[in-house]
């Protein structure tokens, strides 16, 4: 009986071990993304704009995935215009960046040389 006790505590001991050993690392935050789909009225203000939201997106930890570019529609409507995609580390730094001061600056002038649809996504678990 003694010998069955001591068995019973080394498995445990081992099983616990073990396991905590094994215990998946936290996941991180899933990445987000704000995306639009902007039809250009005024092609050189449109470049003053991307000018002044660039270092913006960059100093939030933004890269553009998508700037433009081929599209094909396989179903539904067609987006109109350009298609923008820009990747966040997480959903709280995507909406830091679209309501910093620079950012609303910069989107006043998008405002004057676009028409504009914009969306934050935040994307699967990682």
């Amino acid at each position: 009986m003694k010998n069955l006790i001591l068995l019973t505590a080394a498995i445990a001991t081992f099983s616990t071990s073990v396991s905590g050993a094994l215990a998946p690392s936290p996941r991180p935050a899933p990445k987000a993304y704000v995306i639009g789909e902007i039809v250009v009225k005024d092609p050189k203000a449109y470049e003053d704009y991307k000018a002044a939201i660039a270092s913006t997106a960059a100093r939030f930890g933004g890269r553009y995935l998508v700037r433009g570019g081929k599209v094909e529609t396989i179903e539904g409507d067609s987006p109109q215009g350009r298609v923008v995609i820009i990747e966040f580390d997480s959903f709280e730094k995507a909406m830091a960046f679209e309501h910093a001061p620079e950012t609303l600056a910069a989107s006043a002038i998008r405002h004057r040389a676009a028409k504009s649809r914009l969306f934050v996504v935040e994307g699967a678990p990682q």
